[in-house]
């Protein structure tokens, strides 16, 4: 194929996947579902097969080498975005889930798997370690699609079920790769009796490693990037960029866990005061999305949907999915939340609830077809049911389930500035926002000096129409006009408490204008009715 061809299928696919992405957040859909289907339709195996299979067809070692580069982009911009203050009260359920959770998870479903092939004698048989590789590419978890989901339908989760899936989320991969990487090893090996001393000693060092590295390297570039001044702004993001895949590729060959090191990498840098934080920030999240995007599209792609047909296939597939949701899932958040006292019966059945499959089971098993293990299409079907029957039940029914045991909140809103650009550090007890004028705010006069405004509050800026301009007390504040406001956290409360009393107010005040209008027809009606 010329490049020029296959740039231009590339570029079409994207833009479906980002229109298929806007349709899933109208309709609550998880919009990995959407790119998965958008890359089955266009694959070589979909609609290609009808025109002489001309669609879009991937080798297993370049879909290694990309989903790499983008499982290592998705664990870093985790990291990047998690505040260590909002996890510190969850670390340690936190980390329960995203070790012991895995274990847990993986062993029991492994264990299913192994009885349940040999018993409705599926495709192929497997031994106790290749039933516990499937397993465990399928161990962790992806809440971000779930908090997309949840943000969508406009409801956040209570009693901190927020952080402690993001932190979950972030840190189960790198334990889900050492358990894969050491079975496809024993896999390999086709040795019958293992010695699980080894593999336990692997584990543990390349867990250790992956933290040191992460956290040395990831405070190494913080302390660089405060001493050295790059010339063009734009380059603060790719040198963060760079890092990461740096921490990647030393900590692989110092035989530590190269997630867990990205991943921790990625906290510090997050954590720590650096230029040009919040442009790197979005960065990342856009890389993000693209890994995502990239990831799904891809599998939808490498799957032959008839093989899918053969119920040999799709049947086990089935079973471990629903044992997987309803069995494996529960049983190692019940386990794990023990210790945890201050979680209820309600709260444990959302953890469960929430084990959304996402791109790493899609990476884990690409990693098993590229090394050759045996029955490794097997493997990549299951990976593939499991993944679209994970986001088919559990990712369109977040928000009833929230609903449902009473976990829904309001979200705490996220205003971003859409006509002014100022970035403001973390660290800075201060927020910006923007507010349009209109007739409330001018009750008392169309001043500023006039404006009802809470303390330690300043209106830097005003945006009328194109033009911008910095107010003074006696500037004259127009209908539409878009106001640049600065307050501390104490004052934003205020202002926002100040808001919703006014919002309900309006609210109220409609209220009662509606059923006096209704009065007033009701009275006419029947004087009409008692006249004739």
């Amino acid at each position: 194929m010329q490049v020029e061809f296959v740039l231009l299928i590339l570029s079409l696919l994207f833009f479906i996947s980002i229109f298929a992405d806007k349709i899933g957040y109208k309709y609550g859909v998880p919009a990995l579902l959407l790119f998965l289907a958008v890359g089955m339709i266009f694959g070589h195996h979909g609609l290609g097969a009808f025109f002489d299979h001309s669609g879009i067809e991937i080798e297993t070692s370049t879909a290694q080498a990309i989903g790499t580069v983008a499982m290592c982009i998705i664990l870093f911009t985790g990291g990047l975005e998690t505040k260590l203050g909002d996890i510190k009260s969850v670390l340690a359920p936190g980390i329960a889930l995203a070790t012991v959770g895995v274990l847990v998870t993986c062993a029991v479903t492994g264990v299913i798997i192994y009885f349940l092939f040999g018993w409705i004698n599926a495709v192929a048989s497997v031994s106790i370690w290749m039933a516990l590789l499937m397993a465990a590419t399928m161990s962790s978890t992806d809440s971000a699609s779930v908090f997309s989901v949840l943000r969508t339908n406009g409801i956040g989760l209570k009693h901190d079920l927020k952080p402690l899936l993001e932190l979950e989320s972030g840190a189960n991969d790198p334990m889900a790769y050492v358990l894969t990487t050491t079975l496809i090893g024993v896999v390999l090996a086709e040795q019958d009796n293992v010695e699980t001393l080894p593999i336990i000693q692997t584990v543990v060092i390349q867990l250790v490693m992956g933290t040191v590295i992460g956290l040395a390297f990831g405070e190494g570039l913080v302390q660089l990037m405060r001493r050295v001044k790059l010339g063009n702004e734009a380059l603060y993001p790719i040198m963060v960029l760079t890092a990461c895949i740096f921490i990647f590729a030393i900590t692989y060959y110092l035989q530590g866990n190269t997630y867990l090191a990205v991943y921790v990498g990625g906290l510090v840098i997050g954590n720590n005061k650096f230029t040009r934080k919040r442009q790197t920030r979005s960065f990342f999240s856009g890389l993000t999305w693209l890994s995502q995007l990239v990831m799904f599209l891809m599998l939808g792609l490498m799957v032959k949907p008839i093989d899918l047909l053969n119920y040999r296939v799709w049947l086990p597939c089935l079973i471990i999915s629903i044992v997987m949701i309803g069995i494996s899932r529960p049983l190692a958040v019940w386990l794990c939340m023990l210790p945890f006292k201050r979680y209820h019966s309600r709260d444990k059945a959302m953890l469960s609830w929430v084990g959304l499959k996402g791109a790493v089971p899609i990476i884990f098993a690409i990693m098993c077809k590229s090394q050759g293990v045996p029955n490794a299409d097997l493997l990549f079907n299951v990976v593939f049911l499991c993944t679209l029957v994970s986001l088919l039940t559990q990712g369109t029914t977040l928000t009833p389930v929230a609903k449902k045991l009473k976990l829904d909140t309001k979200p705490e809103e996220e205003r971003s500035l859409e006509h002014f650009d100022l970035d403001l550090p973390d660290e800075i007890q201060s927020s910006a926002r923007e507010v349009e004028v209109d007739a409330r705010i001018l009750t008392n006069g169309n001043t500023l000096s006039q404006l009802n405004i809470p303390p330690r509050t300043l209106v830097i800026m005003v945006r009328r129409g194109e033009d911008f301009f910095v107010p003074t007390g006696s500037s004259t504040l127009e209908l539409g006009d878009q106001l640049l406001v600065i307050s501390d956290k104490d004052a934003e409360a205020t202002y926002k408490q100040m808001t919703n009393e006014a919002e309900e107010e309006a609210l109220w005040r409609a209220e009662m204008k509606q059923k006096a209008r209704e009065r007033f027809e009701r009275a006419t009606r029947w004087m009409k009715w008692k006249k004739s």
